[in-house]
């Protein structure tokens, strides 16, 4: 699986999951710190497939892009492509939950339920893990609110993953939106490193390029 050029999956921004045609739930990721890792990949010489949630980003030029929205969709565009990949990076933010029935039309205001019964989406990560073959890296994103290591540490062994980078959201030093971050990056081994704090495209550069020194070139 070593062999040049490395080819790398990265999934960026949110999902959305709709209630009808125009009423969706989401949360406040830009995708810029996926894109920054798309192009930073790009300019150390990887091939990269970018799965794409809906952001307001140029596509990264060089970089493949595949357009998605919800997280079923998202979950079939990794799946076909992680087998053809070295290393996945997921750093989209998934909804977690989806309403349990989608309206074809639109709901007038006044029909509308004051609760609404969600479901589960299918755990893109842990799912694609847990196939994962002998020379395939996968990488993940915890963005958490308190307790950021700790929970960056559980999410790296109950999904079984090779790395999981932590970052704060909300509040003040939120990661979502923001042009800048500050993350740290831990391996099933015991390893850790920070980067930043720092702009996204400079830390997404520090991580590809310790990926590269490290662990794919020998």
């Amino acid at each position: 699986m070593n062999a040049s050029p490395i080819r790398c999956l990265i999934t960026a921004g949110p999902t959305r999951e709709y209630f009808d045609p125009v009423r969706f739930i989401s949360n406040p990721s830009s995708g810029k710190m996926g894109y920054a890792l798309a192009a930073a990949a790009r300019d150390a010489g990887w091939r990269v497939d970018l799965v794409s949630g809906p952001v307001a980003l140029p596509a990264p030029e060089g970089v493949e892009v595949v357009p998605v929205v919800t997280g079923r969709e998202m979950l079939a565009a990794v799946q076909e492509l992680f087998p053809l990949c070295n290393i996945l990076i997921k750093v989209a933010a998934v909804c977690d939950m989806r309403p349990k029935r989608r309206f074809p039309d639109k709901v007038k205001k006044d029909e509308l339920a004051l609760t609404v019964e969600f479901e589960p989406v299918e755990d893109i990560l842990k799912t694609v893990a847990a196939g994962k073959q002998p020379g395939q890296i996968v990488i993940g994103f915890a963005a958490e609110t308190q307790n950021v290591e700790a929970y960056a540490r559980r999410k790296l062994a109950e999904k079984k993953l090779d790395w999981i980078v932590a970052n704060r959201v909300g509040g003040a030093r939120s990661a979502f939106e923001s042009d800048r971050n500050d993350v740290l990056l831990i391996g099933s081994d015991g390893e850790k490193l920070a980067f930043g704090p720092g702009a996204k495209t400079d830390i997404a550069h520090q991580l590809i390029g310790y990926l590269n020194a490290y662990h794919f070139v020998h």
